[in-house]
């Protein structure tokens, strides 16, 4: 694969997103994140909290034609932002947990979302736009995780291939975040560190080529130092009723510079009324520690949404 191939495939959107950004003079004055970070001069504090379950169930008779498969899928997610700002310095904290199962007709019951996400950052503004930032970062799972397979008599078969903390990755970083808009900053951090964690020594057997994930194979830990990582965060109503969101990921290590990490999380929210909405979510990866191709994974589905 050709170098130019391996660039981050977020850049070109994060390039339209600041010039966008940076032309627009309308902000939603209803929204209280926006209507606090307008106030620079004055010591402001914002929370959100919100929780929820998606259930979706399908069903065919025996004679159905069109075929199909019984199926039940139950998803639950707790997610709490937090910023809270004192002349010039901020303090913005990030948790989000999803997790969901689904049931085939036939089959085991197996995981279809699992996310463990923390973020916590400290920001000292050097300008309206611009600030210093120093930030760290988790992310892993609650469960494990398996591939599954059939053998010759139709017995489904299962290898485990993650778990809790198998991987986990935490981040340190510190470095220069831009602001063009209250919606919307990246952040750029030279010199990042970060620890791949995976304490089930025994997972590297499962894992494609036997990568284990990027650590070596009887270790635990294996630690990074970054050449440049960049994250970029958009968190708007788009429309009425409409909310995006998305964090993508660059990490480009002194090791390997060329081998570039990217990472998608995006999620499109519609609200129907106060309780009710629609999710549709998806994660793009690529990590050759991982994956030698593009990872992939879309989720969509109706539940309750409970936010104060």
């Amino acid at each position: 694969m050709r170098t130019w191939k391996r660039i981050p495939f977020g850049i070109f959107f994060i390039l339209y997103l600041i010039s966008t950004a940076s032309a627009q003079n309308k902000v939603d004055l209803t929204n209280p994140l926006y209507a606090a970070r307008l106030k620079t001069s004055k010591d402001t504090s914002w929370r959100k909290i919100e929780f929820g379950a998606n259930l979706n169930q399908g069903s065919f008779s025996s004679n159905w034609t069109g075929g199909g498969v019984n199926s039940v899928a139950l998803g639950v997610f707790f997610n709490a932002l937090s910023e809270n700002k004192k002349g010039k310095d901020s303090w913005r904290n990030d948790f989000q947990s999803q997790y969901g199962i689904v049931r085939n007709k036939g089959q085991q019951s197996r995981k279809n979302a699992d996310r463990i996400f923390f973020d916590t950052k400290y920001n000292r503004e050097l300008s309206p736009k611009w600030s210093f930032f120093a930030n760290l970062n988790f992310l892993s799972q609650f469960g494990a995780g398996y591939e599954y397979s059939s053998s010759s008599d139709t017995i489904e078969v299962k290898k485990k291939v993650s778990g809790l903390f198998s991987p986990a990755y935490v981040t340190e970083a510190i470095g220069i975040e831009y602001r063009p808009a209250p919606y919307f900053f990246v952040d750029v951090a030279p010199g990042a560190l970060r620890q791949t964690i995976v304490l089930d020594r025994d997972l590297y057997v499962n894992t494609p080529d036997q990568k284990n994930y990027g650590v070596p194979i009887g270790k635990r830990v294996r630690t990074e130092a970054a050449l440049i990582q960049l994250v970029a965060n958009f968190d708007k109503d788009v429309a009425k009723g409409f909310n995006l969101k998305f964090r993508y990921l660059m990490f480009s290590s002194f090791e390997h510079p060329m081998e570039i990490d990217n990472r998608l999380d995006a999620q499109l929210t519609a609200k129907f009324n106060k309780y009710v909405n629609v999710n549709l979510g998806a994660i793009v990866v690529y990590d050759k520690d991982q994956s030698n191709s593009i990872q992939f994974a879309q989720a969509m589905s109706i539940g309750f949404l409970f936010a104060f």
